[in-house]
């Protein structure tokens, strides 16, 4: 009877494993039969604790309707979107909510991957939202996902070299004002130029700011694809990261220089001016707290608005943040939703722009006493969020990020008489898939 034997040993295993591994994924679901309670899953970037700090509070309002669990996303944009990209493409249900970098959104949107936003709550959260962030928010001037934090780059500068250059700061400058100061106070222009995504951030800036667009039709398929880099807007732009290249006013990191690296160097003794994110701020004070920085420093630390392109046209600084989507293959995007009227209430906003330096996509919350205690500057964020404009709104964006990364980089290889040429004629041909990235 060894067979019959092995066969009741088989089962009785098999009726083991079955009682296990439904154990296991009652304990991995986080809830157990006597919870019914639908859970929602927020896919966040990563940031200080503030989403899971909203989730938990949104989750505590909603008394029982559903709960919130964050699951943290890669640390690097590109690999979010492929990751966030990917699992959207196999109609993963788990993606309920999702933290997006405005960039990628036409990806996900152009195919269906994004579940609808309901106009009720459309109309609820974007009320009051800035001008740049409810653009980045939208593809094909449709609500895709919800405004939640917006960012943008302001121009910081020393006072003392503003002063010494006879610059009046409360009015508009210009690229060119501020290299002919660098050259004059032998000081560096503290900016971006590493092949990384900030060098598009800073190509589209100028380029916007110059009256152009990198992209001119960013709703047309790939093989009609219009690039506007062949445009006075875009050798004026080349023109100006040519020239803080060539003649070293970028300082001698300045082929790998990120955000982090630029605020070093503007903090040192040859900084002068600087464009950069809201976080210059709060990690300066830090520093002094610290005893690392002298406090003269951040006395001398002024902001304005980001620098002209052209100095009798308004200039459109950088675009950055995070909106919220729900993947179309959600269970519970009603749910979903619900939950992000919640997260991206204007006191939410605030907490987070506080606590984690992320600043409001909603105008109303610059007014709140705690930001303009800690952030001076707010109005100036507010007023650049106004003016922003996004990054090509485009489905084939990485293709055009990528290549404009690998012909502006480093900007000491930028000529104003070939580069958008070329960059243009890469960008096209690998759209139409006659070259590789």
């Amino acid at each position: 009877m060894p067979e019959q034997s092995n066969r009741s040993g088989l089962r009785r295993g098999a009726r083991r494993a079955g009682v296990a591994a439904a154990a296991l994924a009652l304990l991995l679901s986080g809830c157990g039969p006597a919870d019914s309670t639908p859970v929602l899953t927020w896919y966040i970037n990563p940031d200080d604790g503030g989403q899971e700090a909203i989730a938990q509070k949104c989750t505590a309002a909603a008394d029982g309707k559903y709960r919130i669990q964050t699951t943290l996303l890669p640390s690097d944009a590109a690999a979010q979107r492929e990751q966030l990209a990917r699992r959207l493409a196999a109609g993963d249900t788990s993606l309920d909510i999702m933290s997006l970098d405005p960039p990628f959104i036409p990806e996900l949107a152009e195919p269906g991957f994004l579940a609808p936003v309901p106009e009720d709550t459309a109309r609820k959260t974007t009320e009051n939202t800035l001008d740049g962030a409810l653009a980045g928010a939208k593809w094909k001037d449709t609500l895709v996902t919800v405004p939640f934090w917006a960012n943008t780059q302001i121009l910081w500068y020393r006072k003392s070299v503003a002063r010494d250059a006879g610059l009046d700061m409360s009015q508009p400058v210009t690229w060119d004002q501020l290299i002919q100061v660098a050259q004059d106070q032998d000081k560096y222009l503290s900016v971006q130029g590493a092949l990384a995504e900030s060098m598009t951030v800073w190509v589209n800036a100028l380029v916007e700011s110059g009256g152009g667009h990198i992209v001119e039709n960013p709703e047309a398929p790939a093989d009609q694809i219009r690039l506007g880099l062949e445009s006075e807007a875009g050798r004026k732009a080349a023109e100006i990261v040519s020239t803080i290249g060539k003649k070293g006013l970028g300082g001698p990191g300045l082929p790998t220089q990120a955000e982090n690296e630029s605020m070093l160097q503007f903090q040192g003794e040859k900084g002068s001016f600087m464009v950069n994110w809201p976080f210059v701020w709060p990690a300066t004070k830090a520093s002094v707290e610290a005893g690392t920085l002298e406090k003269s420093l951040l006395e001398d630390i002024g902001w304005a608005l980001y620098p002209r392109t052209d100095a009798n046209r308004e200039s459109r600084p950088p675009l950055g943040g995070i909106n919220l989507g729900v993947g179309a293959a959600s269970r519970h995007p009603d749910l979903a939703y619900e939950a992000i009227e919640c997260i991206v209430t204007p006191e939410h906003q605030v907490e987070y722009f506080v606590t984690n330096g992320n600043p409001p996509s909603d105008s109303t919350a610059y007014d709140d006493p705690s930001i303009k205690e800690k952030f001076p500057m707010a109005e100036t964020i507010r007023q650049s969020l106004r003016q922003s404009a996004p990054r090509p709104q485009t489905p084939y964006y990485n293709e055009v990020s990528t290549g404009i990364q690998q012909h502006w980089a480093p900007p000491s290889g930028v000529d104003p008489d070939t580069t958008p040429k070329e960059t243009t004629d890469f960008i096209i041909e690998v759209l139409r898939g006659e070259r590789l990235l």
